[in-house]
């Protein structure tokens, strides 16, 4: 009697695409702006590797990379970091501060003072999960692609 083996996978079975890129803000205004368009160019190079599911992913992780970093601008006074992975069918985005409060939602005030950051992150996010780091927190929010 003879043991039936699978075959192993071969490389052409393996999904092998990560793309992963890191940035460092020093915490200006004008660091929010920058965050997004280094967001814009990192999706314009998946893009030409790996087209987007819905005609939204883009913009979508456009609004969250800029809704992050504009809350670590306004609530984490300092250098700040952002962190694009884009595995599979999902772009990572991971944005770290130097506060170590973790994101809450609030009332939303229409008046242009804000408390929508965090709920339109959520309603566009698949998760968002936060993590405590010695110096701050990282806010991880999971996007589909």
């Amino acid at each position: 009697m003879g043991v039936e083996r699978k075959p192993l996978p071969s490389a052409s079975d393996l999904n092998t695409l990560a793309v992963e890129q890191t940035w460092h803000f020093s915490g200006e205004l004008s660091d929010v702006t920058e965050a997004r368009e280094s967001a814009a160019v990192f999706l314009g190079a998946l893009r030409r590797m790996q087209p987007p599911s819905s005609p939204d992913a883009h913009d979508d992780v456009l609004l969250v990379v800029t809704e992050l970093a504009s809350n670590a601008f306004a609530y984490a006074p300092g250098p700040f970091g952002l962190r694009l992975r884009a595995m599979a069918d999902t772009v990572q985005i991971a944005m770290t501060d130097t506060s170590p409060t973790a994101p809450k939602p609030r009332p939303a005030d229409l008046s242009g003072r804000g408390g929508i950051g965090w709920h339109l992150i959520n309603a566009v996010a698949e998760q968002t999960i936060t993590v405590p780091e010695d110096a701050g927190k990282t806010v991880h929010a999971f996007l589909p692609w």
